[in-house]
């Protein structure tokens, strides 16, 4: 196991506070259009129905995927450069790419703003990092899951808020709203965020070349970013089939979207509240474990919501759920943290972060294609084989580890 070098901050606790904040205020800026994005999109004239839905998707879609492509760059640059830097350029790119969203006028400048949202964006992952890295070692898994909480409670609030703000001020003064609430993000994370530069000139002094390639090709790393990619797809394998699935609970019946969006939002809320003590429960008996042990309870509760026959039991499963995955990210960022020396651990916690951008890719389009060709239910079945793959190629990554 690697050792912790990277000088720790006598302010890590405050960093943390102010990160977690971040990775919040950042999450909710790329979510909160959810709910008016067709509506949106229709305004700034596209006018076909086929054509809303389309442009809606590959509006959303585009942050995700430019982010996908720089996040193991700014995940490397913050090795060399600082962590701070990284979370500063973060939250002012994604200030004003979001702040000028409300002043568009088609529907290709919208989707060349949501592209630079994700090439500047990457505050959450930074955050995980400086958490990582800043924390005591004993620490570094509840520090990991505070962040994560923060994440999820973004995902959580933020398409409640782009339901009801829209109402009151319009979609347009939505989207200044949010632009200068990570604006405040930027001004605290750089006035209030503390981290020691002599670490990182003396890092780029030294001569690294070929350390980077030996820490990213070893079996535990290749194990970890496999694992950060099957978690998010079995995580969001099911989000496109919950209205419909739903719809059959309820019989056609008038509140099936209230039902849906109260299981969609269960899932977030559950991760929310338990990952931080599932981080600190890790810190204890060990990351691997924990990981280990709340995928095979998660493949539990994944099973059983084919079989559900009202929405209410849904909802509680998915609860359920969201409490056993809401460590399980923050245990693979934790034992990446541990198992890669430090002058790497940007650049491969950079690319856990792209793998798991893929498995938010692919899981939505591979679990609507099950549903629309096999049907509702095989989706989660599925979904729980893919969780126990996850379980066996951790369980073979720590054996050989444990035997080593």
């Amino acid at each position: 196991m690697v050792e912790q070098t990277e000088e720790l901050s006598p302010y890590w606790r405050r960093n943390l506070v102010i990160s977690a904040f971040g990775a919040f205020t950042t999450i909710v800026g790329m979510t909160v259009l959810l709910p008016f994005l067709p509506l949106f999109v229709e305004e700034i004239g596209v006018s076909d129905t086929k054509a809303i839905s389309e442009w809606s998707g590959i509006a959303y879609a585009a942050t995700f995927f430019s982010a996908a492509l720089v996040a193991p760059l700014w995940g490397r640059l913050g090795d060399r450069y600082g962590r701070k830097l990284m979370l500063v350029r973060a939250s002012f790119g994604m200030a004003i790419s979001i702040g000028l969203m409300g002043f568009v006028t088609s529907i290709s400048q919208l989707v060349l703003l949501r592209l630079l949202t994700g090439l500047a964006g990457g505050y959450a992952s930074g955050a995980a990092i400086l958490a990582a890295t800043q924390t005591p070692k004993d620490k570094t898994g509840w520090a990991l899951g505070v962040i994560s909480s923060g994440v999820m409670a973004g995902n959580f609030i933020g398409p409640l808020i782009g339901g009801i703000l829209p109402n009151y001020i319009g979609i347009r003064t939505c989207f200044v709203a949010i632009g200068i609430l990570i604006f405040i993000t930027f001004i605290v994370t750089t006035f209030a965020i503390s981290e020691n530069h002599k670490v990182f000139v003396d890092r780029r002094r030294k001569k690294d070349k070929g350390m980077l390639t030996r820490s990213l090709f070893n079996h535990s790393v290749c194990a970890m970013l496999l694992t950060g990619a099957l978690l998010t797809f079995a995580n969001l394998s099911i989000e496109p089939i919950i209205t419909i699935y739903v719809n059959t609970l309820s019989r056609g019946g008038a509140s099936v979207t209230f039902w849906a969006g109260l299981v969609m939002s269960m899932t977030a809320l559950g991760s929310a509240l338990s990952a931080s003590l599932v981080g600190r429960l890790a810190d204890r008996v060990g990351h691997w474990k924990m990981l280990v042990g709340a995928m095979i309870l998660s493949t539990i509760l994944v099973v059983p919501q084919a079989f559900v026959e009202t929405a209410w039991m849904l909802v509680v499963l998915r609860f359920l759920l969201g409490l056993a995955l809401g460590g399980l990210i923050p245990c693979v960022t934790a034992i990446l943290r541990h198992i890669v020396p430090d002058y790497a651990v940007g650049a491969v916690l950079g690319l856990s972060v792209s793998s798991q951008y893929v498995g938010q890719v692919l899981g939505p389009v591979c679990g609507g294609f099950i549903g629309g060709w096999f049907g509702v239910r095989p989706v989660f079945f599925v979904t729980a084989l893919i969780i126990l793959f996850a379980v066996v190629v951790n369980l073979r990554v720590y054996q050989k580890r444990e035997k080593a």
